[in-house]
């Protein structure tokens, strides 16, 4: 892959972000993480990732919201994926758009639905 597709994983938990990461790199993307919501907001002016998944719950129990809500103010198309622990109830009981996500992954993340649904929202499948 020539142009390789960038994408930035948020989260707290140093074990997420190392097995995500390892997956997207293993399927051709290159891959960011970030530790916390300052971090990845930073890091999303940075690395100007393709695409961000990032956990709803890191140091607030709202953060992944709120940079979720930052992400949008910057740029309203950069797709952005929230990781939860709780994402299918989460999915059922609130509007992901209106928090500013494209969609879900639940925990622990099936690797190749991730990897396809990543490559439907980039438009590479």
């Amino acid at each position: 892959m020539a142009d390789k597709k960038k994408i930035l994983v948020i989260d707290d938990d140093v074990d997420i972000t190392d097995s995500i990461k390892a997956i997207l790199v293993g399927n051709g993307f290159d891959a960011f993480t970030a530790s916390d919501g300052k971090s990845g907001l930073e890091a999303v002016d940075t690395v100007k990732p393709d695409l961000v998944l990032c956990d709803m719950m890191m140091e607030q129990v709202d953060a992944g919201s709120r940079v979720a809500h930052e992400i949008r103010k910057k740029d309203r198309k950069l797709p952005v994926y929230l990781l939860s622990s709780i994402g299918a109830a989460t999915a059922q009981n609130v509007e992901l758009d209106k928090l500013g996500f494209n969609g879900v992954f639940q925990k622990p993340i099936s690797p190749d639905h991730m990897i396809k649904t990543i490559k439907k929202a980039l438009h590479m499948a």
